[in-house]
This record gives C-alpha cells, sequence and structure tokens, in this order.
C-alpha cells in the first residue's frame, strides 16, 4: 500500500511564499509520476502541477504558471510545490497525487491522494 504525507500547509499574507511536501512511502518513487491539486471550499479539485517519472518535464496550470514550481527528490521520495507570489484565491486544501502512468493531468489518472494540506492566503 502507496502512503503519501503532505506538509508545509499554513496561512500566509499575499505575496507570500510557501513550500509544499509530499513524502511517499515505499521503493519505487521514481516509476511514480507526481502532482499537485488543489480544491477550495464549494468548488471542485483542480489540477495544479505535475512532474514525469525522471522529472524531466513539468506541467501547470495557467493559474499559476510562472508562480509555482514542481519538483521531485527521487532519493528521498519526496515531490515538493514552491508556491511564490501567493494569491488570495489560492487558498484550497492542496492534495498530492500520484499516477502510475506520466501524464497526470485530471483528477482520474491519479492512483493514490494524500490527506491535503490547508493553504491559506489573507488579503
Amino acid at each position: 500500500q502507496v502512503q503519501l504525507i503532505e506538509s508545509g500547509g499554513g496561512l500566509v499574507q499575499a505575496g507570500g511564499s510557501l513550500r509544499l511536501s509530499c513524502a511517499v512511502s515505499g521503493r519505487t518513487f521514481s516509476t511514480y509520476a507526481m502532482g499537485w491539486f488543489r480544491q477550495a471550499p464549494g468548488k471542485e479539485r483542480e489540477f495544479v502541477a505535475a512532474i514525469s517519472r525522471s522529472g524531466g518535464n513539468t506541467n501547470y496550470a495557467d493559474s499559476v504558471k510562472d508562480r509555482f514550481t514542481i519538483s521531485r527528490d527521487n532519493a528521498k521520495n519526496t515531490v515538493y510545490l514552491q508556491m511564490n507570489s501567493l494569491k488570495p484565491e489560492d487558498t484550497a486544501v492542496y492534495y498530492c497525487a500520484l499516477s502510475w502512468l506520466d501524464g497526470l493531468r485530471y483528477v482520474g489518472d491519479s492512483n493514490y491522494w494524500g490527506q491535503g494540506t490547508q493553504v491559506t492566503v489573507s488579503s
């Protein structure tokens, strides 16, 4: 059973930064594509960013492009989301997602989810 454990959420003022981490159990982390999704109150879960199994390809939602950076450290079984220039509309629960295939983009692509971490951006 694969487990994903997120950390790093919190309260930050608009314009600030946070870094989310997602630690993945198991010995085959490098064979998984990883991503981040978020869900604001009353809204559907939406794609934020994804990184390929090798780390060589990344993909972002237009709303976070040039502000967020996804990265992975295969030696630490961890994926990160560096969030800069945060806006109040970035407020949401952020979920780490794992897929056995590259091209992670939609909720249905994920095979496992983390429990979520709250990010709140005040204006």
